[in-house]
């Protein structure tokens, strides 16, 4: 499993509502996209749920580096490139995926950290595992996973809910779409 998100941080006084037109119009296109476990389309608007920007960032987990280098190289990304420039597209190696017991998503907390220094890597990737463990487990979660930049040095916590999720510290996005062509084959639990 890879773990890839873009943000786009728009102005303050940016009508949201264009990006939830936007993926209205255009979010089904990767219902069905080869290699994509999911999709999440996020947004965060500037004063709700403490969000200082207005930002557009979806979030994907990819079964397979074919699909989504076919989605950053054969045209997928080329739309967002085109209508508000190139963004980074941050990448993570999965560490660990679970599913949780909800239906549906309507809210999605990424928490970014720092492996710290210092002690066993394994201790730091083992504690991600039981942290996706740990969120999943909870009521009203869809799903969980943690992945980890190893450029950085940085572990990533996702997590998708039904209703409002408890304060986790991490940053919290509305859900506007989630394309899930490849959920199922997402593989469970460590991935090593």
């Amino acid at each position: 499993m890879h773990a890839m998100q873009y943000e786009l941080t728009l102005p303050a006084g940016y009508d949201m509502g264009i990006i939830r037109d936007r993926v209205a119009r255009r979010g089904r296109l990767l219902d069905d996209w080869d290699g994509l476990g999911l999709k999440a389309y996020l947004t965060r608007e500037r004063g709700l749920r403490g969000s200082p920007v207005n930002q557009y960032a979806p979030f994907y987990l990819w079964n397979t580096v074919d699909g989504m280098n076919s989605f950053l190289w054969g045209g997928g990304f080329q739309g967002v490139s085109d209508d508000f420039g190139r963004p980074s597209a941050r990448q993570w190696t999965g560490l660990a995926y679970e599913e949780g017991q909800a239906s549906h998503a309507r809210f999605a907390v990424r928490r970014r950290q720092r492996v710290p220094d210092g002690g066993l890597l394994t201790d730091a990737v083992e504690a991600a595992v039981g942290e996706a463990r740990r969120l999943a487990a909870q009521d009203g979660v869809l799903l969980a996973a943690s992945a980890v930049d190893t450029s950085r040095w940085e572990l990533v916590h996702f997590s998708l809910w039904e209703r409002d999720p408890p304060d986790t510290g991490g940053e919290v996005f509305d859900v506007l779409h989630l394309s899930a062509p490849g959920r199922d084959l997402l593989p469970r639990g460590r991935q090593w």
